[in-house]
Protein backbone atom coordinates (compact mmCIF):
# COMPACT_ATOMS: atom_id res chain seq x y z
CA UNK A 1 0.00 0.00 0.00
CA UNK A 2 1.50 3.16 -0.76
CA UNK A 3 0.66 6.05 1.39
CA UNK A 4 2.39 9.35 1.04
CA UNK A 5 4.32 10.94 3.92
CA UNK A 6 1.81 12.72 5.22
CA UNK A 7 -0.52 9.92 5.71
CA UNK A 8 1.71 7.58 7.03
CA UNK A 9 2.79 10.53 9.43
CA UNK A 10 -0.86 10.92 10.24
CA UNK A 11 -1.63 7.47 10.71
CA UNK A 12 1.32 6.44 13.05
CA UNK A 13 0.40 9.09 15.22
CA UNK A 14 -3.43 8.37 15.72
CA UNK A 15 -1.86 4.84 16.36
CA UNK A 16 0.43 5.91 18.77
CA UNK A 17 -2.06 7.63 20.49
CA UNK A 18 -4.71 5.15 20.65
CA UNK A 19 -2.11 2.94 21.79
CA UNK A 20 -1.70 5.04 24.82
CA UNK A 21 -4.98 5.89 25.75
CA UNK A 22 -8.04 3.46 23.91
CA UNK A 23 -9.67 6.57 22.98
CA UNK A 24 -11.08 7.28 19.35
CA UNK A 25 -8.55 10.37 18.00
CA UNK A 26 -10.10 13.47 16.85
CA UNK A 27 -8.67 15.61 13.67
CA UNK A 28 -8.40 18.50 16.57
CA UNK A 29 -6.00 16.25 18.09
CA UNK A 30 -3.95 14.94 15.31
CA UNK A 31 -3.25 18.52 14.35
CA UNK A 32 -1.76 19.20 17.70
CA UNK A 33 0.41 16.41 17.97
CA UNK A 34 1.50 15.60 14.41
CA UNK A 35 3.95 17.55 14.11
CA UNK A 36 2.90 18.89 10.11
CA UNK A 37 1.84 22.57 9.07
CA UNK A 38 -1.30 21.45 7.50
CA UNK A 39 -4.96 23.01 8.22
CA UNK A 40 -7.63 20.96 10.23
CA UNK A 41 -9.67 20.65 7.03
CA UNK A 42 -6.11 18.52 5.23
CA UNK A 43 -5.99 16.57 8.03
CA UNK A 44 -9.54 15.58 8.19
CA UNK A 45 -9.56 14.86 4.30
CA UNK A 46 -6.23 12.50 4.83
CA UNK A 47 -8.45 10.88 7.94
CA UNK A 48 -11.26 10.15 5.51
CA UNK A 49 -8.46 8.94 2.96
CA UNK A 50 -7.31 6.52 5.73
CA UNK A 51 -10.85 5.18 6.33
CA UNK A 52 -11.93 4.35 2.62
CA UNK A 53 -8.37 2.31 2.58
CA UNK A 54 -9.68 0.37 5.47
CA UNK A 55 -6.55 1.48 7.38
CA UNK A 56 -8.88 3.16 10.53
CA UNK A 57 -12.45 3.78 11.46
CA UNK A 58 -15.07 5.47 13.61
CA UNK A 59 -16.39 3.03 16.38
CA UNK A 60 -19.42 5.41 16.32
CA UNK A 61 -21.06 8.36 14.21
CA UNK A 62 -19.42 11.58 14.82
CA UNK A 63 -16.24 9.94 17.00
CA UNK A 64 -13.10 9.97 16.37
CA UNK A 65 -11.01 7.13 14.41
CA UNK A 66 -9.77 4.07 15.94
CA UNK A 67 -7.00 1.79 14.25
CA UNK A 68 -8.15 -1.67 12.01
CA UNK A 69 -6.43 -4.45 11.62
CA UNK A 70 -5.31 -3.64 8.32
CA UNK A 71 -3.76 -0.36 9.68
CA UNK A 72 -1.93 -2.24 13.10
CA UNK A 73 -0.80 -4.48 10.07
CA UNK A 74 0.67 -1.53 8.10
CA UNK A 75 2.13 0.17 11.02
CA UNK A 76 4.09 -2.96 12.04
CA UNK A 77 5.28 -3.86 8.88
CA UNK A 78 5.91 0.00 7.51
CA UNK A 79 5.62 2.56 10.30
CA UNK A 80 6.27 0.95 13.80
CA UNK A 81 10.36 2.20 15.37
CA UNK A 82 11.50 -0.42 17.65
CA UNK A 83 12.44 1.20 20.90
CA UNK A 84 15.19 0.16 23.34
CA UNK A 85 15.06 -2.40 25.62
CA UNK A 86 14.95 -1.28 29.74
CA UNK A 87 18.05 -1.72 31.72
CA UNK A 88 15.64 -3.25 34.11
CA UNK A 89 14.78 -5.77 31.56
CA UNK A 90 17.85 -6.31 30.50
CA UNK A 91 18.81 -7.08 34.19
CA UNK A 92 16.41 -9.59 34.66
CA UNK A 93 16.13 -11.15 31.95
CA UNK A 94 20.29 -11.95 32.71
CA UNK A 95 19.30 -12.82 36.32
CA UNK A 96 16.39 -15.05 35.58
CA UNK A 97 17.21 -17.09 32.16
CA UNK A 98 21.28 -18.09 33.46
CA UNK A 99 22.09 -21.73 32.45
CA UNK A 100 22.75 -22.82 35.91
CA UNK A 101 18.73 -23.59 36.36
CA UNK A 102 17.00 -26.72 34.97
CA UNK A 103 14.76 -25.95 31.76
CA UNK A 104 11.76 -26.25 33.90
CA UNK A 105 12.41 -23.51 36.02
CA UNK A 106 14.04 -21.29 32.95
CA UNK A 107 10.43 -21.77 30.61
CA UNK A 108 8.86 -20.70 33.73
CA UNK A 109 11.00 -18.27 34.11
CA UNK A 110 11.04 -16.96 30.84
CA UNK A 111 7.40 -17.32 30.17
CA UNK A 112 6.78 -14.84 34.02
CA UNK A 113 9.53 -12.09 32.30
CA UNK A 114 7.24 -11.57 29.49
CA UNK A 115 4.47 -11.58 31.59
CA UNK A 116 5.89 -9.47 34.04
CA UNK A 117 7.30 -6.59 31.59
CA UNK A 118 4.14 -6.33 29.06
CA UNK A 119 1.44 -7.12 31.59
CA UNK A 120 0.03 -8.91 29.47
CA UNK A 121 -0.10 -13.25 29.56
CA UNK A 122 3.45 -15.01 28.94
CA UNK A 123 3.19 -18.02 26.82
CA UNK A 124 6.22 -20.51 26.31
CA UNK A 125 5.87 -23.78 25.06
CA UNK A 126 8.16 -26.59 26.92
CA UNK A 127 11.63 -27.27 24.80
CA UNK A 128 11.15 -30.69 22.91
CA UNK A 129 14.16 -32.81 23.87
CA UNK A 130 16.10 -34.97 21.44
CA UNK A 131 17.76 -36.94 23.86
CA UNK A 132 16.54 -37.48 27.39
CA UNK A 133 19.78 -39.05 29.36
CA UNK A 134 18.94 -40.92 32.59
CA UNK A 135 21.43 -39.57 35.32
CA UNK A 136 20.44 -40.56 38.15
CA UNK A 137 17.18 -42.36 39.65
CA UNK A 138 15.99 -42.64 43.67
CA UNK A 139 12.48 -43.92 45.22
CA UNK A 140 11.05 -42.74 48.34
CA UNK A 141 7.43 -44.97 49.46
CA UNK A 142 4.63 -42.98 50.15
CA UNK A 143 1.57 -44.34 51.43
CA UNK A 144 -1.53 -46.06 49.44
CA UNK A 145 0.75 -48.06 47.71
CA UNK A 146 2.57 -45.66 45.91
CA UNK A 147 6.10 -44.34 45.42
CA UNK A 148 7.86 -41.28 44.53
CA UNK A 149 10.45 -41.39 41.70
CA UNK A 150 12.96 -38.67 41.68
CA UNK A 151 14.93 -38.46 38.21
CA UNK A 152 17.76 -36.59 37.34
CA UNK A 153 17.87 -36.00 33.26
CA UNK A 154 20.25 -34.76 31.09
CA UNK A 155 22.39 -32.39 33.39
CA UNK A 156 20.31 -30.78 35.60
CA UNK A 157 16.69 -31.35 34.86
CA UNK A 158 15.14 -32.90 37.74
CA UNK A 159 11.88 -34.59 37.69
CA UNK A 160 9.02 -36.19 40.37
CA UNK A 161 6.84 -38.69 39.63
CA UNK A 162 4.23 -40.75 41.49
CA UNK A 163 3.52 -44.15 40.57
CA UNK A 164 1.49 -46.92 41.80
CA UNK A 165 2.44 -50.05 42.95
CA UNK A 166 0.43 -53.65 43.85
CA UNK A 167 1.96 -53.48 47.75
CA UNK A 168 4.04 -51.66 49.36
CA UNK A 169 7.60 -51.36 49.51
CA UNK A 170 10.36 -50.50 52.13
CA UNK A 171 12.99 -48.22 52.01
CA UNK A 172 16.05 -50.71 51.96
CA UNK A 173 13.96 -52.33 48.93
CA UNK A 174 13.70 -49.13 46.85
CA UNK A 175 17.06 -48.78 47.69
CA UNK A 176 18.35 -51.77 46.26
CA UNK A 177 16.38 -50.78 43.28
CA UNK A 178 17.76 -47.67 42.70
CA UNK A 179 21.30 -49.01 43.37
CA UNK A 180 20.55 -51.60 40.60
CA UNK A 181 19.34 -49.01 37.98
CA UNK A 182 21.90 -46.46 38.50
CA UNK A 183 24.64 -48.83 38.25
CA UNK A 184 23.66 -50.52 35.24
CA UNK A 185 21.48 -47.46 33.07
CA UNK A 186 23.20 -44.19 34.10
CA UNK A 187 24.18 -41.84 31.67
CA UNK A 188 21.78 -43.67 28.81
CA UNK A 189 18.96 -42.80 27.00
CA UNK A 190 15.32 -43.02 28.42
CA UNK A 191 14.24 -44.76 25.82
CA UNK A 192 16.68 -47.49 25.41
CA UNK A 193 16.43 -48.12 28.88
CA UNK A 194 12.50 -47.88 29.12
CA UNK A 195 12.85 -51.08 26.15
CA UNK A 196 15.27 -53.01 27.90
CA UNK A 197 13.39 -53.03 31.01
CA UNK A 198 10.66 -54.49 29.13
CA UNK A 199 12.22 -57.33 27.50
CA UNK A 200 13.55 -57.73 31.12
CA UNK A 201 10.60 -58.48 32.37
CA UNK A 202 9.23 -60.43 29.33
CA UNK A 203 12.13 -62.91 30.05
CA UNK A 204 11.05 -63.30 33.27
CA UNK A 205 11.15 -66.92 34.63
CA UNK A 206 11.98 -68.70 37.87
CA UNK A 207 15.64 -68.36 37.50
CA UNK A 208 15.58 -64.29 37.04
CA UNK A 209 17.06 -62.72 39.65
CA UNK A 210 14.25 -60.95 41.98
CA UNK A 211 15.69 -58.00 42.94
CA UNK A 212 16.81 -57.35 38.90
CA UNK A 213 12.83 -58.02 38.19
CA UNK A 214 12.24 -55.85 40.92
CA UNK A 215 14.02 -53.29 39.73
CA UNK A 216 12.76 -53.86 35.92
CA UNK A 217 9.41 -53.68 37.47
CA UNK A 218 9.03 -50.52 39.42
CA UNK A 219 11.90 -48.54 37.46
CA UNK A 220 9.58 -49.41 34.07
CA UNK A 221 6.66 -47.57 35.54
CA UNK A 222 8.75 -44.60 36.78
CA UNK A 223 10.76 -44.02 33.63
CA UNK A 224 7.37 -44.31 31.45
CA UNK A 225 6.49 -41.37 29.45
CA UNK A 226 4.90 -38.50 31.31
CA UNK A 227 1.73 -37.74 29.04
CA UNK A 228 0.31 -36.01 31.90
CA UNK A 229 2.38 -32.42 31.25
CA UNK A 230 1.59 -29.28 29.46
CA UNK A 231 2.60 -28.76 26.50
CA UNK A 232 3.22 -25.23 27.63
CA UNK A 233 3.47 -22.84 30.21
CA UNK A 234 1.49 -19.67 30.34
CA UNK A 235 1.65 -17.16 33.19
CA UNK A 236 -0.42 -13.92 33.43
CA UNK A 237 -3.66 -14.79 32.28
CA UNK A 238 -5.31 -12.74 34.55
CA UNK A 239 -3.82 -9.32 33.62
CA UNK A 240 -5.76 -9.27 30.50
CA UNK A 241 -8.93 -8.24 32.37
CA UNK A 242 -7.31 -4.93 32.85
CA UNK A 243 -7.73 -4.27 29.18
CA UNK A 244 -10.89 -2.23 28.68
CA UNK A 245 -10.67 -3.49 24.91
CA UNK A 246 -11.28 -7.09 26.16
CA UNK A 247 -14.33 -6.53 28.53
CA UNK A 248 -17.16 -6.81 26.21
CA UNK A 249 -19.60 -9.62 26.75
CA UNK A 250 -18.12 -13.20 25.91
CA UNK A 251 -14.78 -11.80 24.56
CA UNK A 252 -12.58 -12.95 27.50
CA UNK A 253 -14.51 -15.69 28.16
CA UNK A 254 -14.17 -17.01 24.80
CA UNK A 255 -10.96 -16.41 25.07
CA UNK A 256 -9.87 -18.12 28.32
CA UNK A 257 -11.81 -20.96 26.77
CA UNK A 258 -9.01 -21.31 24.18
CA UNK A 259 -6.29 -20.92 26.62
CA UNK A 260 -7.56 -24.19 28.45
CA UNK A 261 -7.41 -26.18 24.87
CA UNK A 262 -4.21 -27.15 24.36
CA UNK A 263 -4.82 -28.45 20.94
CA UNK A 264 -5.71 -25.22 19.65
CA UNK A 265 -3.27 -23.30 20.93
CA UNK A 266 -0.70 -25.25 20.05
CA UNK A 267 -1.92 -25.22 16.31
CA UNK A 268 -1.07 -21.85 16.51
CA UNK A 269 2.74 -21.89 18.21
CA UNK A 270 3.21 -24.62 15.87
CA UNK A 271 2.67 -22.59 13.17
CA UNK A 272 5.78 -19.50 14.36
CA UNK A 273 7.73 -22.56 15.87
CA UNK A 274 9.86 -22.27 12.32
CA UNK A 275 9.29 -18.38 11.55
CA UNK A 276 12.76 -16.64 10.43
CA UNK A 277 12.44 -14.47 13.88
CA UNK A 278 9.61 -12.48 15.39
CA UNK A 279 6.01 -13.10 14.19
CA UNK A 280 3.34 -10.96 14.59
CA UNK A 281 -0.92 -12.33 14.14
CA UNK A 282 -2.94 -8.98 14.10
CA UNK A 283 -6.75 -9.99 15.68
CA UNK A 284 -8.21 -12.21 13.11
CA UNK A 285 -4.75 -12.93 11.14
CA UNK A 286 -4.43 -15.92 12.86
CA UNK A 287 -7.14 -17.72 11.74
CA UNK A 288 -8.38 -18.76 15.51
CA UNK A 289 -11.50 -18.01 17.19
CA UNK A 290 -11.01 -16.29 20.42
CA UNK A 291 -7.50 -14.67 19.53
CA UNK A 292 -10.13 -11.58 17.42
CA UNK A 293 -9.49 -9.02 19.50
CA UNK A 294 -6.20 -10.34 20.73
CA UNK A 295 -2.45 -9.92 19.29
CA UNK A 296 -0.06 -12.73 19.46
CA UNK A 297 3.61 -12.16 19.61
CA UNK A 298 5.94 -14.87 19.00
CA UNK A 299 9.72 -15.44 18.46
CA UNK A 300 11.16 -18.93 18.25
CA UNK A 301 13.75 -20.08 20.71
CA UNK A 302 17.03 -22.34 19.61
CA UNK A 303 20.11 -24.10 21.09
CA UNK A 304 23.11 -25.71 19.00
CA UNK A 305 21.10 -24.60 16.10
CA UNK A 306 18.17 -26.37 16.88
CA UNK A 307 14.88 -24.93 17.53
CA UNK A 308 13.74 -26.30 21.05
CA UNK A 309 9.99 -24.24 21.03
CA UNK A 310 8.76 -20.98 20.82
CA UNK A 311 7.06 -18.23 23.37
CA UNK A 312 5.62 -15.24 23.32
CA UNK A 313 2.69 -12.56 24.23
CA UNK A 314 -0.99 -12.57 24.29
CA UNK A 315 -2.67 -9.48 24.33
CA UNK A 316 -5.10 -6.76 22.94
CA UNK A 317 -4.47 -5.60 19.40
CA UNK A 318 -4.08 -2.06 21.10
CA UNK A 319 -0.73 -3.35 22.28
CA UNK A 320 2.54 -1.42 22.87
CA UNK A 321 3.91 -3.17 19.89
CA UNK A 322 7.10 -1.34 19.53
CA UNK A 323 8.31 -2.35 22.99
CA UNK A 324 7.03 -5.91 23.36
CA UNK A 325 8.20 -7.15 20.39
CA UNK A 326 12.18 -7.03 21.66
CA UNK A 327 11.45 -7.77 24.80
CA UNK A 328 10.07 -11.16 22.82
CA UNK A 329 13.19 -11.37 20.63
CA UNK A 330 15.78 -11.05 23.22
CA UNK A 331 13.98 -13.26 25.69
CA UNK A 332 14.14 -16.24 23.08
CA UNK A 333 17.68 -15.37 22.22
CA UNK A 334 18.41 -15.73 25.91
CA UNK A 335 16.15 -18.64 26.95
CA UNK A 336 18.31 -20.40 23.69
CA UNK A 337 21.78 -19.36 25.05
CA UNK A 338 20.50 -20.47 28.78
CA UNK A 339 19.22 -24.20 27.40
CA UNK A 340 22.84 -24.71 25.05
CA UNK A 341 24.34 -26.97 28.02
CA UNK A 342 21.76 -29.07 28.19
CA UNK A 343 20.26 -29.74 24.76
Amino acid sequence: MNLNPRAQQLLKTLIDIYISDGQPVASKTLAQTSGLDVSSATIRNVMCQLDKQGLIHAPYTSAGRIPTEKGYRFFIDSLMEVQPLTADFLGAVNSELNADQSAGRLVNNASSLLSDFTQMAGIVTLPKRSQLTLRQIEFLPLPGNRILAILVINEKEVENRVIQTDREYSQSELQTVSNIINSQYAGKDVFSIRTSLVETLHKASNNLDQQMKLAADIAGKALQENNNSSDYVMQGKTKLLNFADLEETGKLQQMFQLFNNTRDMLNILDRCINADGVKVYVGNESGIDGLGNCSLITAPYHANGEVLGVLGVVGPTRMNYKNVIPVVEITAKFLGQALKTEY
